[in-house]
């Protein structure tokens, strides 16, 4: 029994890579807030993860990355992805990056970041308690 590949740890594993690459990418936004041109991104990961919890049944182990998916996506396969909004604009200047939006959402993944630390680090305090059988 591996105890370190269950869904919960990978769950949350893949929860914290989303919340360090959406800082990256509200970062990004933030230093180009004044850029003209400038089109800003955003990461969407919570509705394919939400999506893959919530299938039951049967899913083909892929070895190859031109197989098929079989069956319901398993969370190996949810990874966040950058979206780019290229269709608005807020400014004169083509710009539609809104810094308060951005401060606000930078605040809001901290916060998510921080929970999901204390989660992962409860995980391991349990395991640590029972390895050590106090």
């Amino acid at each position: 029994m591996n105890i370190f590949n269950n869904s919960s740890f990978s769950s949350v594993e893949k929860a914290l890579d989303a919340a360090q690459l959406r800082q990256t990418v509200i970062a990004n936004n933030i230093a180009n807030a004044t850029t003209p041109g400038f089109k800003k991104s955003s990461v969407k990961f919570e509705e394919h993860l939400q999506q893959a919890l919530s299938k039951k049944g049967i899913s083909g182990n892929r070895t190859h990355a031109k197989h098929l998916p079989i069956g319901a996506s398993r969370l190996a396969d949810v990874n966040p992805r950058i979206v780019l909004h290229k269709d608005t604009k807020l400014n004169n200047n083509e710009n539609n990056v809104d810094i308060d939006t951005e401060m606000t959402e930078l605040a809001k993944t901290q916060l998510w970041y921080n929970a999901l630390s204390q989660n992962i680090s409860g995980k391991f305090q349990k395991l640590k308690t029972v390895i050590g059988g106090k």
